[in-house]
């Protein structure tokens, strides 16, 4: 080791925790403190202590206090508060006429021509209903058709999008024949 350049070390050095265990160690200070050990650590412990963060579980103490008093308060005016009388309206049901029934009494004529409309609409949708399901049983006749494979260097139906395969560039003339006898 280079001296000079490290540290003082201390193997002794004493440790002690806020609540009041000490035992010594080796360090590089004489005397260190701690919050914590492992005789009063929760984990160590099992007992559950809440570690307030800036008055996070006091804030949260004092909200939970508020709702609970503002939900007594509630309960007990909905127990003071006097029950109302029920009246006999309430239990005699009065059966009110439809919109036809009300179309039908005071503009007669009008209802007449409803009514015509209505069953022209009817009959209308029942022979699209019908004509979509004698389409519908034709094209069931037909075969179907056989689909065709995919053609190279197109993407296909798996989405594959693997073009065609790369050719090798041709080799230069000169290259490829042998050498010739320069003529003379």
């Amino acid at each position: 080791m280079k001296k000079g350049i490290h540290p003082k070390y201390y193997p002794e050095a004493k440790v002690t925790c806020a609540c009041g265990n000490t035992w010594t160690t080796g360090s590089t200070k004489e005397e260190i403190r701690t919050e914590m050990c492992s005789v009063c650590h929760p984990f160590f412990t099992g007992e559950q202590r809440i570690v307030d963060t800036a008055g996070q579980v006091d804030r949260f103490q004092r909200r939970k206090e508020r709702a609970d008093k503002i939900v007594a308060e509630r309960s007990q005016r909905e127990i003071a508060r006097p029950k109302r009388s029920e009246s006999l309206f309430e239990f005699v049901t009065e059966e009110k006429p439809t919109a036809q029934e009300t179309l039908q009494a005071e503009f007669p004529d009008v209802a007449k021509r409803v009514a015509e409309s209505e069953a022209k609409e009817a009959a209308a949708q029942a022979a699209a209903q019908a004509a979509a399901q004698s389409a519908q049983s034709a094209t069931d006749d037909k075969p179907e058709r056989a689909r065709r494979p995919p053609r190279r260097g197109r993407p296909d139906s798996r989405g594959d999008r693997r073009g065609p395969p790369r050719r090798r560039p041709a080799k230069a003339a000169e290259e490829s024949k042998p050498d010739a006898e320069p003529a003379a």
